[in-house]
């Protein structure tokens, strides 16, 4: 109703107890109803007086449509900081960005892992050079079919992760001091990859509800040349949110009327909470301008690195990168994969993930709602396992990073998603860990270090 207009900002919710006598509801319910929705920015708690409809947030000011200007990038030292601290034995791992291995079908890998070598000859290793094992190639394409989006195996190239086809596909199309889109906040390996080839960041906003900002994105394509851009339109890290399809066909508008490519980061594809994906903006491309990049590495296989890029008219380029560098991706790896997907239950899994991260992300909320000051914004996402938090000016997100170290808990700080460390009051957290115990002291902590 409030999303429909029927309850206009400043209506006041029914009180819990009249909720609850209405509904036959117990008032925790009705409070926990309540929660979620002020996690999720509709409503907001009035001291003594109860629960109201919030205005709509107008864009925060980093999401207003400027011109943005290009710059260099230096965020290594602080991505390395924190990512150190991801590693330290007992730590609370709302920093890290991956969720629990309890979450993957790892016995099953394994086995799978055991029949595909057992079958492997000499020969065949030599097959599995790029682009890639042929039954892997095929089982992508299916996938891509299903999503409605035809690419052929021949246009997938299976690389290391997908780092690597992220970053094949930035020095298939850029050369050291061209100017990069990406999104503000940005994943910190887009700026890293930035930084090692020595690339300037034209940051474009990114709203945590409605995601890339268009207009912005359509001014710095008129006042400057752009050689690429490398967004992350569904799932996006840091802040969960998604580019809704109209928004998705007119971001390929974009980039056909300045001929741009795109690098589309696309490794959270198969985490939506719904009943159905967003088209990628792969399917809209009828010119070759998308590359777009996937991983095995968040869904199901973590470790075994695998990822691919479907590359369009750059498919050759980023192939020639890739056998100047890395040469091939384990064989192993591609190997179990491919007999799992063709054997080994992958949607059941995914199905069963998609659950638990779903029911995750409203404990998150919850928590958040508890716990975090009052004025702090969440992001709300639709997939994924990230929840964006922004606390109200003042906070130092930082300093939160290294006192909740000594307290045994690493969160990621939102100055490492930002080419011009923006973002000091906010933080991303990762709830994809459902059976750790630690999760719900954490929250509390985090909520005591910012008030």
């Amino acid at each position: 109703m409030i999303q429909r207009g029927e309850l206009p900002p400043g209506t006041r919710l029914p009180s819990v107890r009249e909720a609850s006598r209405r509904r036959n509801l117990s008032p925790s319910t009705v409070f926990e109803a309540y929660y979620l929705l002020q996690a999720r920015g509709l409503i907001e708690s009035r001291p003594r007086s109860g629960f109201y409809v919030r205005s709509p947030p107008g864009p925060a000011r980093r999401t207003v449509a400027r011109p943005a200007r290009s710059r260099p990038v230096a965020v290594s030292e602080l991505v390395f900081e924190v990512l150190a601290a991801t590693r330290r034995a007992g730590v609370a791992p709302l920093g890290s960005a991956f969720p629990g291995a309890e979450l993957f079908p790892l016995k099953q890998l394994a086995r799978s892992l055991s029949a595909g070598m057992r079958r492997l000859t000499p020969a065949r290793m030599a097959e599995d050079l790029p682009p890639g094992n042929l039954r892997l190639r095929q089982q992508i394409a299916l996938r891509y079919e299903f999503a409605g989006t035809r690419v052929l195996p021949e246009d997938i190239l299976i690389t290391n992760g997908a780092m690597e086809a992220l970053t094949l596909s930035l020095q298939a199309v850029t050369r050291p001091g061209d100017a990069v889109a990406v999104e503000s906040p940005a994943f910190y390996g887009a700026l890293q990859a930035l930084e090692r080839l020595r690339l300037k960041a034209v940051e474009i906003p990114c709203d945590t509800h409605r995601g890339l900002n268009l207009d912005a994105l359509g001014e710095a394509l008129r006042r400057q040349e752009i050689k690429a851009c490398w967004f992350m339109p569904g799932f996006h890290n840091p802040t969960g949110s998604s580019l809704p399809e109209a928004g998705r066909r007119e971001l390929m508008r974009l980039l056909e009327a300045h001929d741009v490519p795109l690098i589309e980061d696309d490794v959270y594809a198969e985490l939506y909470y719904g009943s159905r994906p967003l088209p990628p903006v792969k399917s809209f491309d009828k010119r070759g301008l998308v590359m777009h990049c996937g991983s095995f590495s968040k869904c199901l296989a973590p470790g075994y690195r695998v990822g691919w890029v479907a590359g369009g008219r750059h498919a050759e380029a980023i192939a020639r990168a890739k056998m100047m560098t890395t040469i091939s991706t384990a064989v192993p790896s591609q190997q179990a994969l491919s007999e799992y997907l063709a054997h080994g239950g992958y949607e059941r899994h995914l199905r069963n993930l998609r659950r638990t991260l779903a029911r995750q992300h409203e404990l998150a909320a919850r928590l958040a709602a508890r716990h975090f000051p009052p004025g702090t914004r969440l992001g709300s996402p639709a997939g994924g396992y990230f929840l964006w938090v922004e606390f109200p000016e003042g906070v130092d997100t930082l300093r939160m990073h290294r006192e909740a170290l000594d307290r045994g808990i690493n969160i990621a700080p939102g100055q490492m998603f930002s080419a011009t460390g923006q973002f000091a009051n906010c933080l991303r957290l990762n709830y994809g860990h459902p059976r750790d115990a630690r999760f719900e002291p954490a929250m509390r902590a985090i909520g005591e270090l910012a008030r």
